[in-house]
C-alpha cells in the first residue's frame, strides 16, 4: 500500500524484508530517504535508522510504529530520525512528509555548494564586451546550452572561463539543477580523485562518514572541471568512464553510482599538444572536445577595454562606497595600450587597485601602475625571436632563451596577480621562497 502511494507520485521505490536486507540496499544503492518500521521480523527499525546513518549522516529517515509508543518515536527522533509515523497510515500524510524530507535534504546539498561557491561568487565579473568574437562566443554558447554535448572551453588565463560556463549553465534546460565547479590545478593530486568522486566510510584514515563528490552533487545539473589539462594521467581513464557510462564508484566503494550530469570543461593549455606527448588520452579529448569554444584575450578584443574599465570602475566605486570616478583620457589610453597577458582578470585587479588609490574625481595613469608595461605590438612589429640572442652553441642559446622566457612568465604573472607574491607563487605552481630567488636572480621589483 505504501509503494504503490508513493508510486503514484512518481517516486522510486526499493523494498526491504528486514534489518539485514534493509543495511544490503543502503550498501548498494543511495536513496533520498528511508521509511521504516519500529518493528522487523529481524532486528528493527533502530538498526536501520543506525546504518543509514553510519553510511550517509544526511539521509532523512522517517520511522513508523503500530503501537503508538511515543517513548520510542522520542527515542528514533533523539538517534536522528526526522519524524515519526503512527500506523496505520495516512497515505496524504506520508506524502507531505516525504515531500518535507527530499526538500530538507535538496536544502543541505544545495547549502554545502553555497558554501564552496561563496568566494568564487563575490567579485566575478559579468560578462561584458560587444567585440564581434565575443558575440559569436555567446553565440556559440547559445546554440549549446539547447544541448547535452560536452563542452571544452580553450582560452588563455583570466578570460572568464568560468563565467561562460555558468552562462552555459544558466541558458540550459538544467538551470535549476546544481553548477558544480572544481579546479583540477588547485588540488593536490592525491586529494583530487576523492574531490571529484567522493569516497566511503572507512575508506582511508579519517573517512568517518561516507562523502558525496562533485559528480554526485551536481546529478542532474553541470560539473565544470576547470584547467582540465592539469588532470592526473591516473585519473583520465576514471573521468572518461564517468562520462561514457554515466556511473562511477566512490573511493574505497564497490557498488557503482548513476549520475545525470552535463559536462563543461576549460583549459589554458593546448591538450592537442598534451596529448601528441602522452601527458593526455586521445580518446578523452575527443570525447571533451565535441562542442569546443575558444575564448578570445583581451588584446584581440582592444574595443571592449573602454567599457570593461568603466563598468569596473563604476562597481569597485559601489563595493567601496566611493564617490563616482571618472577616467582620464591619458589613463584610458595607456589602458588600450597594454597588451594585458592576465586578460579580464588582470583588468579588473588593476582598476580596483587604480580605485582604491584615486583620491579626486578621475583615475590618472598614476594610478594603474602600468609604467612598466609593455604596449600592443603594432602590425608591423618583428619576430619575438629577433629579439633573442641565438649566437653560440645550441646549449648556450637555450640557456639564454629559457632564462628570457622565465622572466616573461614571471613579470606576467605577477601582473596578473596584481602584484601579490604569494598568489604568483601558487599560479606558477612554486614555492614561495622560489618566487622570491626568481625576482632577484632576473631583478625584477
Amino acid at each position: 500500500m505504501l509503494r504503490h502511494a508513493l508510486e503514484r507520485h512518481d517516486h522510486a521505490v526499493l523494498e526491504a524484508r528486514d534489518q539485514g536486507e534493509a543495511i544490503r540496499i543502503l550498501h548498494q544503492a543511495q536513496p533520498a530517504l528511508v521509511l521504516s518500521d519500529l518493528r522487523l521480523p529481524e532486528g528493527d527499525g533502530f538498526g536501520v535508522l543506525r546504518a543509514a546513518k553510519e553510511i550517509d549522516a544526511d539521509i532523512p529517515v522517517i520511522v513508523m510504529t503500530a503501537y503508538g509508543s511515543i517513548e520510542d518515536a522520542v527515542a528514533a527522533m533523539k538517534e536522528g530520525a526526522m519524524d515519526f509515523l503512527a500506523k496505520p497510515v495516512d497515505p496524504d500524510h506520508l506524502l507531505l512528509l516525504v515531500a518535507r524530507a527530499l526538500e530538507q535534504r535538496r536544502i543541505v546539498t544545495e547549502n554545502l555548494l553555497l558554501k564552496e561557491e561563496l568566494a568564487v561568487r563575490r567579485g566575478a565579473p559579468q560578462l561584458v564586451g560587444e567585440d564581434p568574437s565575443l558575440r559569436k562566443v555567446f553565440a556559440s554558447l547559445q546554440r549549446a546550452a539547447a544541448t547535452d554535448a560536452t563542452v571544452l572551453l580553450e582560452g588563455e588565463s583570466g578570460t572568464g572561463k568560468e563565467l561562460f560556463a555558468r552562462s552555459l549553465h544558466a541558458l540550459s534546460p538544467r538551470a535549476d539543477a546544481p553548477f558544480v565547479a572544481i579546479n583540477c590545478a588547485a588540488i593536490p593530486e592525491n586529494l583530487l580523485e576523492t574531490e571529484l568522486f567522493g569516497y566511503e566510510k572507512g575508506a582511508f584514515t579519517g573517512a568517518v562518514a561516507r562523502k558525496p563528490g562533485k559528480f554526485e552533487m551536481a546529478h542532474r545539473g553541470t560539473l565544470f572541471l576547470d584547467e582540465i589539462g592539469d588532470l592526473p594521467i591516473s585519473l583520465q581513464a576514471k573521468i572518461l568512464r564517468a562520462l561514457e557510462e554515466r556511473r562511477f564508484e566512490r573511493v574505497g566503494g564497490t557498488s557503482s553510482v548513476q549520475v545525470d550530469v552535463r559536462l563543461v570543461a576549460a583549459t589554458n593549455k593546448g591538450l592537442k599538444a598534451a596529448v601528441a606527448s602522452r601527458r593526455f588520452r586521445e580518446d578523452l579529448y575527443f570525447r571533451l572536445s565535441v562542442f569546443p569554444i575558444t575564448v578570445p584575450p583581451l588584446r584581440e578584443r582592444p574595443g571592449d577595454i573602454p567599457v570593461l574599465a568603466r563598468y569596473f570602475v563604476d562597481r569597485f566605486c559601489r563595493d567601496l562606497k566611493k564617490k563616482p570616478l571618472g577616467v582620464s583620457p591619458e589613463a584610458m589610453e595607456q589602458l588600450q595600450s597594454y597588451r594585458w597577458p592576465g586578460n579580464v582578470r588582470e583588468l579588473q585587479n588593476c582598476i580596483e587597485r587604480a580605485v582604491i588609490l584615486a583620491e579626486g574625481d578621475a583615475i590618472f595613469p598614476r594610478h594603474l601602475n602600468l609604467s612598466f608595461a609593455a604596449p600592443l605590438e603594432s602590425e608591423t612589429a618583428v619576430s619575438p625571436w629577433e629579439q633573442i640572442d641565438l649566437s653560440g652553441t645550441l646549449a648556450e642559446a637555450t640557456r639564454r632563451a629559457t632564462r628570457q622566457a622565465e622572466k616573461f612568465k614571471i613579470e606576467a604573472v605577477l601582473a596578473e596577480a596584481g602584484g601579490n607574491k604569494g598568489r604568483a607563487a601558487e599560479l606558477l605552481q612554486i614555492n614561495y621562497k622560489v618566487l622570491l630567488a626568481k625576482l632577484k636572480e632576473h631583478s625584477i621589483e
